[in-house]
Formats: C-alpha cells, structure tokens, sequence
C-alpha cells in the first residue's frame, strides 16, 4: 500500500515533534503564570491590597484553565474527524498569535478596564488552544511508536512541560535582573513576544511529520464517527470521570509547585523573586531528567502499578517540602521543591501514556482532551487560588497546603486504582472491543 494511503510510522521524528511543540506552547502558558505571580496584579489589577490584586491576577490564570475544556471539546472533534495534525497546526498557531498579543496589551494605567478586559479574552484563546493541544501531541507520539512502547514515546509530549518551564524561567530570570521601574514598564514583555520566533520554529518542525498511521487506519476502515464526544460519553463515560480525577497530581502539582510556590515564598517567607525564580529553575532541570527515566522504569513495572507507587510519594512529599522551604536558604529550597517535583513529575511522565491507551483510536482524541482538561479546568486553575486563600487564612502555618497537596495527590491514587479494577473496560484490554 502506498505511503500516501498508510503513512509511515515515524517514531523518532514524532516524538521530537511533539516535544518541541509541547515545548513551545508550554513555554508561552508558563510565563503568562509567571508574569500573573510577578507583574499582572500590579499593572493589570492595581489596588491597596497585594492580596487582593494577587487574587485578580490568579483569577484570569485560572480562566484559561476553564476555556482549557471547550479547546479539547473543539479539536477532539477535529482531531478525530479530519486528523491529528490539522488540529495541531491549528492549535500551535493560536497559542503563538496569543501570547505577541498579551505582550502587547496596554496597561490599566494607559486604557483603564479594556486593559484586564482583552487579557483575558487573550487568556481564552490561549486556554483554548492549549486544550487543544496536549491531546494531539499524546497521540502523535505514542500512536507513531512501536508496538508496546507508547507510554515511553508519549511520555516525549509530557517532556514539553518541563522544557516550556525552564524556558520561561530563563527568559524573566533575564528580564526580573532589570531595575523594577524598567521590568514593569516594558522588560516583562519580552518573555511574550519572543513567542513569534517560537511559533515559527514549532510550525516548520510540525510540517514535517506525517499524519498518526492509526487515526489514517480508522480512516479508511470508515470507522470514524459523526460526533465523538457523543460516542465518548456513549461508551465510556465512568473511563472518563476516573480519567479526570487520575489526572489531578499531574495537572494541579505543576502550578502548586511553580506557579503558587512563587506568591508564597516572596509573600510569606521573604524570598526574592530572583531567588525563587532560580530554585525553580533548577527543580526544573530535575524535572526535565526525571521524567525519561521515569517512563523507561514505568515500562518494566506497568504503568498502573508506577503510578500507583509514585502518587503514594506524591502524597508523603509535601511535608519535607515545606519544612525545607520555611527555611528561605536557597539549597534547602531546591531540595524540598524537588522531591514533590520528582514524585509528581513521575506521575505527570506516565498518565498520559497510561490514559491514551485506555480508549479506543476513534474517540480517542476526544477522549482523553476532555479528561485532562476538565481536570485542568478544576485542579490547574484553581489550586493557585485555593493555595493563595490557604497561605493567607492560616498565614504563618504550612500544614493544611501540605494537606492540600496530599488531597490532590490521594485522588489520583483512588482514580488509577479504580481504573486498574475496571481493566475489562478499557480498549488495552485484551481483546477488548468497545460497543459502538
């Protein structure tokens, strides 16, 4: 059969695509977190009250999480009716035209409420694309690599993560060295529009690529549906809500351990925003180093049973963590952020390898977007918000975040248990075969 019919599988080269995609989009989402701990409460919500511009500035964070859903619902569709590249190209460009957007928004100061009102119509659009954007990159990779190795291909669109974080770390690392007055007027902008380039890069890298073999093999067997969202909730609707909750550490631990950790330790343990921003960046080295290693593990163990073992530690982890970041002393600090980051980064490495494998390849796409983006609208956007309230109801004590963090963790460990017992269920089951 020709290659136009049946592209070839490419396992390598969609692996790197989807890194370097991931990678990109990642980047552009993190230092929009970044910039909402630093800057955005200041310029965009300005009032008496840190806590409450904070507060604002968190609120539209957690706003593109809650559009993160409607982008899987859109290009889960699309994905799995004209295919998993189109849909990523699409998202890719979003995301890019976004993020210029946002570092050229004027401030409150120069166009008052229009100023808070197009960042998060900005926000949106990056919210949508993002939930349309991890999905595909799972797919891409792991439907692309050879038989039973797609937990550790599709770990490689996880891997983007991380890259993005460290990325965006290094870009207001340069740009927080800047006197205040400078930052604030026009230094923080930077990080932003150096997207374009990005966005150029990412694109070029994308063309190359071919379309999933697996979604083409659909295809032509006319087994693709109508409306897979439908067929989704149809067939698998207990798959997806465990799929949600299993998602949580993964999703919400990222913005505990970035995001949130940055408004805490410069508002309630007087760390500098240089001295946080560069604890995190070397969390996120590890982060980067940790994860391979982790799905490689994950395949000689399986991979309910490795994400069963790493949400236990996730769920222990937060405790030495705040014990050694309370101390405001820079190595402690990388210690104790690291060993959250490396149980949860574990996890994070192998859940969506895991999940892609539990529905079958016409709904896929759909399936496991909506799964992890409702679990981003709930858990990603609001644990900044919920660790923010925390920290200042019971400011000067550190145990009920850790408990928090436990919370989060311990739902993820009840959701893959529950998905372990329900193995007769899922399409990598033996022989399995969905109802249609």
């Amino acid at each position: 059969m020709s290659s136009v019919s049946q592209p070839a599988r490419q396992p390598v080269r969609a692996a790197a695509a989807a890194f370097i995609g991931t990678m990109i989009e990642w980047y552009d989402f993190y230092i929009y977190a970044t910039a909402a701990a630093l800057v955005f409460g200041e310029l965009y919500f300005p009032s008496h009250d840190p806590f409450l511009s904070t507060m604002a500035s968190f609120g539209t964070f957690a706003v593109g999480f809650f559009a993160r859903p409607l982008g899987g619902l859109i290009f889960g569709h699309l994905g799995d009716r004209i295919g998993r590249k189109k849909a990523l190209m699409t998202t890719l460009l979003m995301m890019g035209v976004a993020t210029v957007g946002v570092g050229l928004l004027p401030s409150y100061a120069r166009v008052g409420v229009l100023a808070p009102v197009l960042l998060v119509l900005l926000r949106v659009v990056q919210g949508v694309a993002v939930g349309g954007e991890w999905g595909g990159a799972v797919l891409m990779a792991g439907e692309h690599a050879p038989q039973g190795r797609r937990t550790f291909f599709a770990s490689f669109a996880q891997l983007g993560s991380p890259a993005g974080l460290i990325l965006s770390l290094i870009a207001f690392r340069a740009v927080t060295s800047m006197e205040h007055a400078d930052f604030i007027a026009w230094g923080w902008r930077l990080p932003f529009l150096a997207s374009a380039v990005l966005l150029g890069v990412g694109i070029f890298i994308r063309m190359g690529v071919n379309e999933s073999p697996e979604f083409e093999q659909e295809k032509r067997s006319k087994r693709t549906v109508a409306l897979p969202v439908a067929e989704v909730f149809r067939t698998s609707g207990m798959l997806v809500a465990l799929c949600i909750g299993a998602n949580t550490i993964g999703i919400a631990g990222v913005y505990f351990t970035n995001t949130f950790m940055i408004a805490y330790t410069t508002q309630y343990v007087g760390v500098t925003k240089s001295t946080i921003l560069d604890c995190l960046f070397a969390v996120a080295i590890i982060q980067f180093m940790a994860q391979p290693l982790a799905a490689y593990l994950s395949e000689k163990l399986g991979g309910a049973r490795f994400l069963k073992l790493a949400a236990l530690c996730a769920m222990a982890s937060p405790y030495p963590m705040f014990m050694l970041v309370q101390s405001g002393n820079v190595v402690s600090m990388v210690v104790g952020i690291a060993l959250a980051v490396i149980c949860m980064a574990s996890f994070y490495s192998v859940i969506a390898g895991f999940v892609s494998g539990v529905f079958p390849t016409h709904i896929r796409y759909s399936a496991i977007s909506l799964s992890y983006q409702v679990c981003g609208a709930i858990a990603g956007g609001l644990t900044p918000l919920v660790g923010t309230w925390l920290a200042h109801r019971f400011a000067g004590q550190w145990w009920p975040l850790a408990v928090f963090y436990t919370g989060l963790a311990g739902m993820s460990l009840v959701c893959i248990v529950a998905l372990d017992a329900l193995k007769h269920r899922r399409a990598d089951a033996p022989g399995a075969v969905l109802s249609r």
